[in-house]
């Protein structure tokens, strides 16, 4: 084990080798330490080391922008059935079946390397560099309230840390004290309770350090200064809690119907708390649905946790911007961005009722099938001839017709694109990145208060109380413009726990599309494998025969419509009349799945994963787990 530190003795960054691999080399102003024991304490009663080694924490523990990384070893993590592409060869082959599973090395998130410059790829160096602040915080000299601010942080960093891996594999190791690789002692892989208890009371020991901290502002925001901008508050340690346990309740670590009830309870009991503490936090839902990745700092009340970005600091900006738009827009869009038919389906008509329910008030028509939609569709996709401002252009249309073209150019060939990230008023000279910087620069929500909202209605559910899950699904419902109708907002059709339990197992896809939650409320559920045979299609409108682009295209002329000559035919036409729409385009549409994708194929002992046969062979106290080639361990 080395630490690194700068000349003035200010540690600039504290790090633990666990499995006997060494550490990474530092140049310039750094200076290596080749005794572990030696280190000066003094180090520690410096906050500004102390933060320096909070925020590298921070940096690789704190989630991302979802979709940032979509790697072979991280972008697999992320499949689902919400877009086409989790089923192409590129990645999501790396988690579904249909051609046979690749080698454990390929499902790493813990190895050999003793560190990685890229989120995920060694998650005990992470909880190694924090096990080093919760040892030494405590004989620190500094003011107790700073040093129980910075206590806390790393208790719940390392809640955070320990949750990644356990949902992922189930028992792990447990390293709570910093170790050389020399001394190294290890039990193996610890019981999946054993896990949650240690999640459970880090995070306690989190909310019990900052619960006194004097906050400068907003509690979401830490007030204006950016050294405290997305950092961790009570609210946002509560709603982690209850998320903790309400995967220790779910079936996919308690499997089986109305087994261990207490643990429903437990978690309904915190997912309750933690609504109650952001309540008197001051946060509540955004008014406007479409505005909640468009809106940072205090003016989100809606946001709890948050990883900051920007579009002008050095290497905090991201690209979901240029990932999200069209070409004709300055983006290079990317096809994770493609909802799948099965994320089009999933949104239910304007008044709540699902779209097959022939007697909404709002009927579905397959031949426009974005009409009278939930709001959130249209919030969420862009389809063919829809209203998608970009650029400052108010009243923009998307086209995603085949061929068709925008000032003269192809447009992306995207049947569907997704709406939610980009900035409407972002130039498409700003969208890519130069030199480290450009892009928006939203911050990534990692929790926000719909999400807690919606983990108290299923642990109400869960435990008898469908009155109250109701209630939460109803707020949420009403926030996103879903009409009351004569169903209340669709919830009279849930008439018992089970039917309750599928809805809001609905509104969490549609509600958090494309926040990267899907995944784990498939694996959550042990709904996963029931994909099995299913494909991530979807569908782009093809001109009737006999029709081309070219006549949609053409420029109108002032005695036809009396507009100006400038606007092209399709401009035109109503998008929610189905006689313009066949018209002008084939019906019945042709669902196709997209090029190099197979049908999701998952056997049910793919829910934990394998351990890398690097992490593996690091020590023989290691199993693999059970369902993989030699694995003998459950992961419960």
């Amino acid at each position: 084990m080395k630490y690194l530190i700068v000349k003035k003795n200010y540690l600039l960054l504290a790090m633990l080798v666990v499995f006997g691999i060494s550490a990474c080399k530092k140049i310039e102003d750094l200076v290596m330490i080749r005794d572990p024991l030696a280190i000066d304490a003094g180090i520690w009663d410096d906050e500004a080391s102390i933060q320096y080694l909070l925020n590298d924490s921070y940096q690789f523990i704190m989630p991302n922008f979802i979709y940032e990384y979509t790697g072979n070893n991280y972008g697999m993590h992320l499949v689902s059935d919400e877009n086409y592409y989790s089923a192409n060869d590129n990645w999501g082959k790396k988690y579904f079946n249909f051609n046979g599973f690749l080698q454990p090395d390929e499902c790493r998130y813990v190895a050999n390397k003793y560190a990685g410059a890229n989120y995920g790829e060694n998650r005990y160096f992470d909880i190694a560099k924090v096990n080093l602040g919760i040892k030494n915080l405590p004989g620190s000299i500094i003011p107790d309230a700073d040093k129980k601010s910075l206590l806390g942080q790393f208790y719940a960093l390392r809640g955070m840390a320990y949750m990644g891996l356990t949902k992922i594999y189930g028992g792990m190791p447990l390293v709570l004290e910093p170790q050389s690789p020399g001394v190294l002692t290890l039990k193996g892989r610890e019981k999946a309770s054993v896990m949650f208890e240690s999640i459970v009371r880090d995070y306690d020991s989190a909310m019990a350090n900052l619960k006194d901290v004097v906050w400068t502002g907003p509690e979401g925001s830490w007030g204006d200064q950016d050294i405290h901008r997305g950092k961790f508050n009570p609210t946002a340690v509560a709603a982690l809690k209850a998320k903790a346990l309400l995967w220790w309740a779910s079936p996919l670590f308690n499997p089986g119907e109305g087994a261990h009830p207490e643990r429903w309870q437990a978690a309904h009991k915190a997912a309750q708390e933690a609504y109650n503490i952001a309540l008197a936090a001051g946060y509540g839902l955004m008014s406007n649905y479409s505005a909640i990745f468009q809106v940072e700092g205090a003016a989100n009340k809606e946001a709890i946790l948050v990883r900051s970005y920007s579009s002008t600091q050095y290497r905090k900006f991201h690209a979901v911007e240029s990932r999200s738009r069209p070409g004709s827009e300055g983006g290079s869009p990317n096809d994770v961005y493609n909802p799948s038919q099965q994320m089009i389906n999933a949104y239910l008509m304007k008044d709540g009722r699902p779209r097959t329910n022939a007697s909404s008030e709002y009927p579905y028509n397959d031949t426009i099938f974005w009409a009278n939609r939930d709001p959130r569709f249209d919030a969420t996709i862009a389809f063919n001839g829809s209203v998608w401002p970009l650029s400052a252009k108010t009243n923009r249309r998307q086209w995603t017709y085949a061929g068709a073209r925008v000032d003269g150019q192809n447009e992306s060939a995207k049947p569907f694109y997704v709406k939610r990230f980009t900035m409407p008023n972002l130039a498409r000279t700003s969208v890519a990145a130069a030199n480290d910087v450009g892009g928006s620069g939203m911050d990534w929500i990692e929790i926000r208060l719909a999400e807690v909202m919606m983990d108290y209605a299923e642990t109400a559910n869960e435990t008898g109380d469908i009155t109250t899950a109701k209630d939460m699904v109803r707020q949420i419902r009403k926030r996103a413009g879903v009409v009351q109708g004569d169903m209340d907002y669709g919830l009279t059709l849930a008439t018992n726990k089970e039917q309750m339990r599928e809805l809001i197992m609905n509104e969490r896809m549609v509600e958090f599309a494309f926040e990267g939650k899907r995944n784990d409320d498939l694996r959550r559920t042990r709904r996963m494998h029931q994909l099995e045979g299913t494909l991530g299609q979807m569908v782009q409108m093809q001109f009737q025969l006999g029709l081309n682009k070219d006549s949609i295209e053409a420029p109108i002329g002032e005695n036809d419509l009396g507009i100006s000559p400038t606007s092209l035919r399709r401009d035109t036409l109503d998008f929610y009349n189905p006689a313009s729409v066949i018209k002008w385009f084939r019906y019945p549409y042709v669902y196709n799945p997209p090029s190099g994708n197979g049908a999701f194929a998952m056997p049910e002992e793919y829910y934990f994963f394998p351990l890398s046969n690097q992490f593996l062979n690091s020590t023989p106290l290691l199993e693999q787990t059970i369902g993989w080639s030699g694995g003998i361990f459950d992961p419960l």
